[in-house]
């Protein structure tokens, strides 16, 4: 049996067990990385996040989702590893780091933490709704009254749908606010549930809004709390895409694994 340390970290809603991995010494085993994120039996999260070094830049994300499988790139989780890294005084204002989409840059002031997203270089339709990749890929459907959707059922049958059931995908539902805000809901496929909040289904969700339209900020409402997403266009592609929001240390402590 190992006792290792950790930190439990939120940023609106979504939340992470986070480690200090740079003497590399957490085991990877799915289960182990399961049973952290388990509600009942663990520590309880969306997804457990690895800081590692890298030659390269300040720091290297390694994120796994709740069923313990790497994956793709978690917006959100992004952001609280950089307060996490910022807390551990890794860098100072402002860093670069590596995650599985590859290179990004990120700023901490006063608890918000603005995140770089990857390129995005299309946005496909299937039907009237949009699929794209924001660092992991994302259905994005616009419906009325969002806050009383069945996100749960409609959002696990379209992840589990024949198109999708291979790889799976991230489903997000989308109700137009204000001609500057718009409220979003998502069912992540890793977590097999809706979360409070997905940082790259904000960000999806964001673009498939600004599409077109000539702006280049958009508020997000989540059930968690309050994003907003800067994004520029040029032709079909988004480029300088930042996501902005609050990443917080909830508590810290040891566990037997």
């Amino acid at each position: 049996m190992t006792t290792i340390e950790f930190y439990k970290y939120q940023g609106t809603g979504n939340d992470f067990v986070m480690i200090d991995n740079r003497d590399l010494s957490f085991p990877k085993q799915q289960s182990i990385i399961a049973q952290l994120c388990d509600r009942r039996f663990g520590i309880g999260a969306d997804g457990l996040i690895l800081l590692e070094t890298d030659p390269e830049t300040d720091f290297k994300m390694v994120y796994y989702n709740a069923d313990g499988n790497e994956s793709t790139m978690c917006g959100n989780g992004g952001r609280c590893l950089v307060a996490f890294a910022n807390f551990l005084k890794v860098f100072d204002g402002q860093c670069t780091f590596n995650a599985i989409d590859g290179l990004h840059e990120a700023e901490i002031n006063n608890g918000l933490v603005k995140l770089k997203m990857i390129d995005v270089e299309n946005i496909s339709k299937d039907g009237e709704d949009s699929v794209l990749n924001t660092g992991s890929p994302h259905f994005v459907k616009y419906v009325e009254d969002v806050e009383h959707f069945e996100v749960y059922q409609q959002g696990k049958a379209i992840r589990n749908s024949e198109q999708y059931r291979k790889e799976g995908i991230n489903v997000n539902f989308v109700e137009t606010l204000s001609d500057d805000e718009i409220f979003v809901r998502t069912y992540e496929r890793g977590v097999k549930d809706e979360t409070y909040s997905c940082g790259t289904g904000a960000t999806a969700s964001a673009l498939t809004f600004l599409q077109d339209k000539n702006k280049e900020m958009v508020k997000v409402k989540v059930l968690g709390g309050n994003l907003k997403i800067y994004a520029e266009q040029q032709g079909d592609t988004f480029h300088n895409i930042w996501l902005e929001g609050p990443a917080q240390q909830v508590f810290k402590g040891f566990i037997n694994i």
